[in-house]
């Protein structure tokens, strides 16, 4: 009489594995989204305002939101000091950024 041998002992391992790589997987597609670049990138500029611009000649602004004619525009951080009022918007692109007053 022949006995039939079962995979399972190969396959259970190999399930163990592709488990422990699935929270990775997630982890590394949460790490490259656009979404947490952009929070990185806003903490990141947030901090160094923060570490480096004196506290008494500059005031930092994050996150305001202005009423437009055709609706609302956010801007990221707005530094105000006497030496300017500066607009910073973190974007999280590559190559060449273009833009005009508007």
């Amino acid at each position: 009489m022949q006995t039939a041998i079962g995979f399972s002992p190969i396959i259970q391992p190999v399930y163990s594995v592709l488990w422990s790589l699935i929270p990775l997987a997630i982890l590394a597609g949460i790490l490259k989204s656009p979404w947490f670049k952009g929070i990185t990138g806003e903490f990141l500029v947030n901090t160094a305002a923060r570490l480096f611009l004196a506290k008494d000649e500059y005031h930092l602004i994050k996150d305001v939101t202005l009423q437009t004619d055709d609706g609302t525009t956010q801007i990221d951080h707005i530094i105000v000091s006497r030496y300017g009022v500066f607009v910073i918007e973190t974007k999280n692109m590559k190559g060449w950024i273009f833009g005009s007053a508007n």
